[in-house]
């Protein structure tokens, strides 16, 4: 069987729009968690900086904003983990099974 033919029994497969709509789905929330406190942050600073401002103890220079600043980069490193994990995981585990269905 040629590339052609191939290509379009997967496109037509149910199962390969379910595996892109759970795909898509799962990226979506996972940007979206991100954006949505990375807006948050800077929202803070834009509008109630003096929340960020309060330092963490009375003889330290540092301040809250400088951990929840660290923490949304980590964040972003975690969430990034976690769609590899999914990805290689379950998606990949689908994408298989939906090559293997296809080859037959």
């Amino acid at each position: 069987m040629n590339d052609d033919g191939i290509y379009r029994r997967i496109e037509q497969n149910p199962r390969f729009r379910e595996l892109v709509a759970r795909r898509e789905r799962f990226a979506w929330l996972l940007s979206s968690i991100m954006l949505g406190l990375y807006f948050a942050y800077i929202l803070i600073i834009a509008f109630v900086p003096q929340v960020l401002g309060i330092k963490l103890s009375a003889e330290s220079a540092t301040t809250l904003g400088m951990p929840v600043g660290v923490g949304l980069i980590l964040l972003a490193f975690v969430l990034t983990g976690v769609y590899t994990y999914r990805a290689n995981g379950e998606f990949d585990r689908l994408n298989q099974e939906l090559l293997d269905e296809v080859q037959k």
